[in-house]
């Protein structure tokens, strides 16, 4: 079963560092990993849109509207970090919409439908190379601190590179293929 500490575990490991039992222990490799992992899982969360990591929601419209330009206001889910086209067969976006803060604002009526990468918290959900690409990534991240060595740190870093590579490849091959965009030159034909 596959956990936050595990995945922390995972990176200490790829450091030479002692693991942990707990990313809340009072130690400097629980304090570095605590520190790094939710902003470093969000980052690699909002990098690619994993297939594992993919919502879709139905949007109520806000009862506060936009000031100006656009007429309505549509809050994105607590859970949101990333927004994906509607169709995930359509590789051109058409849509109207303005993120502003945590608001999607947008002309288009009530509800909104969204598809979008959210914050996944259980690690379980998650591929096990983009757990792997992740501890890799916390290892990097904490390992000026934990080694104050860069010649780790940058074997590390290329690692990741062709993990996350592998990861994203695979995760290409499990989806359905996307329409090439059209082009006015192309469609102008017809």
């Amino acid at each position: 079963m596959a956990s936050d500490v595990g995945i922390a575990n995972r990176g200490l490991q790829h450091l030479g560092a002692s693991t942990i039992v707990n990313l809340t222990d009072d130690s400097v490799t629980a304090r570095a990993m605590n520190l790094a992992f939710e902003p470093v899982k969000l980052a690699e969360l909002r990098k690619h849109p994993w297939s594992f990591a993919i919502k879709r929601a139905s949007l109520a419209a806000s009862a506060t509207a936009p000031l100006f330009t656009r007429t309505k206001s549509f809050p994105l889910p607590t859970d949101y970090v990333r927004i994906l086209a509607p169709d995930p067969e359509v590789n051109y976006n058409d849509l109207d919409w303005q993120i502003e803060g945590r608001n999607i604002i947008t002309n288009d009526s009530a509800p909104l439908k969204l598809r979008y990468v959210y914050n996944v918290t259980d690690p379980n959900e998650m591929d096990v190379l983009f757990r792997e690409g992740l501890s890799l990534r916390l290892a990097i991240e904490v390992c000026e601190q934990l080694t104050q060595s860069n010649t780790k740190k940058e074997a590390l870093f290329a690692m990741y590179k062709d993990l996350i590579a592998e990861a994203k490849r695979t995760n290409a091959i499990e989806r359905v293929a996307s329409r090439p965009p059209e082009d006015i030159w192309v469609t102008a034909r017809s």
